[in-house]
């Protein structure tokens, strides 16, 4: 098992179907103990049961745009595991106002900070409150999404958000590369989640991203499960500030092939 012995804190889940349940699943099945960051009472009732489903006893409140917040929650962390291997940071969020319409009528000074802090800044939070728990060898890994590099209709700030974000992954990669900690992240293709559901016109999207991906089809929670694995285990020792794309081959393609193809 990739991940033997090895200690991981999942952000990001909000129930069943989060990309980081995904991830939190397949890092169990490879022999990671998993440690699970929520938001807030209201979504731990969700949480518990995937919780007592990956056998996990470490759950934490973790509100990312709060400084107190991350200090309390990585003291919690630390009375059970003085030490660990990672985390995933599955974290992002614009106000909904900001996620229709267009990009320049729709974006405030508001709306754009707030995008920013929580989806990208908070990675770098996470990174500097963690650092002096880490083990050596220690992957940190995050998740972005291809509005980062091309426009995606009524992604909006969201988009610069990401984008920011992966610049974010390449300089904590130079930054804390001297300490053998690695960070990665992994653009996957839309997937049917709560965060998703905020995206106006998102069940189009998932249907154009099915006519021009090369696999003709979206990827599941399962499959980003297994590439973050791979990415935090040792035999991915020598890859970090890298941008892994699991979306079916989508952003390869300019347009679907089958239009073109001969009667």
């Amino acid at each position: 098992m990739m991940l033997k012995g090895k200690k991981f804190l999942i952000t990001g889940i909000a129930n069943k179907y989060s990309i980081a349940t995904g991830i939190a699943t397949a890092m169990k099945e490879q022999g990671a103990e998993i440690a699970i960051a929520y938001q807030n009472q209201r979504l731990l009732k969700n949480i518990k049961p995937i919780a007592d489903k990956l056998n996990s006893s470490l759950l934490v409140e973790l509100d990312v745009s709060c400084d107190m917040s991350i200090e309390n929650a990585f003291e919690a962390i630390s009375i059970k595991w003085p030490k660990f291997d990672g985390f995933v940071h599955s974290i992002g969020f614009a106000p909904a106002d900001q996620l229709k319409g267009n990009f320049v009528d729709v974006t405030t000074r508001e709306g754009f900070q707030i995008a920013h802090d929580i989806s990208s800044y908070s990675f770098t939070a996470l990174a500097k409150a963690a650092k002096p728990m880490l083990n050596d060898s220690s992957a940190l890994l995050t998740l972005t999404y291809l509005g980062a590099v091309q426009t995606i209709p009524n992604y909006n700030v969201m988009g610069l958000a990401k984008a920011s974000l992966e610049a974010n992954t390449r300089f904590l990669a130079a930054s804390m590369g001297s300490d053998n900690v690695r960070v990665n992240a992994i653009s996957a293709g839309p997937i049917k989640t709560l965060a998703a559901s905020g995206v106006k016109n998102f069940r189009k999207m998932l249907s154009q991203h099915s006519a021009r991906a090369p696999l003709g089809r979206t990827v599941t929670i399962e499959e980003v499960g297994n590439v973050a694995a791979f990415l935090c285990s040792d035999y991915a020792s020598g890859i970090t500030g890298e941008i892994t794309y699991v979306d079916a081959g989508f952003n390869t393609a300019a347009m679907p092939l089958n239009d073109f193809s001969e009667d």
